[in-house]
């Protein structure tokens, strides 16, 4: 069964396909607590944004921190910030990874769209 994914603002469609959406146990880096992550989306229903986010995280006296690219995903009909682009999706590449120990951030991933499910309206398809 599919859903109609819209922006909880304005109710705009914005064509995203159950069929791309990545299974909710599936791992990333940057979390999908409370969100919705697609593999793939119709970009000409957003405006994006670039962002750099540096999170505070000490383990150590040495450790600064993550530094993370992410880009804000906008309705393009009301401008309402519905989620955020991360590049921490599937590997685009089988290849095991630096020194053979998994996939690290030298491996080009795939890019992975994040939905708060607090900005989408979602409706069944009957």
């Amino acid at each position: 069964m599919a859903s109609i994914y819209s922006c909880k603002e304005c109710g705009a469609d914005l064509n995203l396909h159950t069929i791309h959406l990545f299974p909710p146990d599936y791992y990333f880096e940057a979390g999908n607590k409370g969100s919705l992550s697609f593999a793939m989306i119709d970009s000409s229903k957003f405006n994006f944004q670039k962002e750099n986010k540096f999170v505070p995280f000490f383990e150590t006296v040495n450790y600064w921190g993550i530094h993370r690219n992410r880009t804000k995903l906008k309705c393009k009909s009301c401008g309402f910030r519905v989620g955020y682009v991360y590049d921490d999706g599937p590997p685009m590449t089988d290849h095991p990874g630096q020194f053979h120990m998994g996939p690290s951030q030298v491996i080009p991933r795939a890019p992975r769209y994040r939905f708060k499910t607090k900005a989408l309206k979602i409706t069944s398809e009957t």
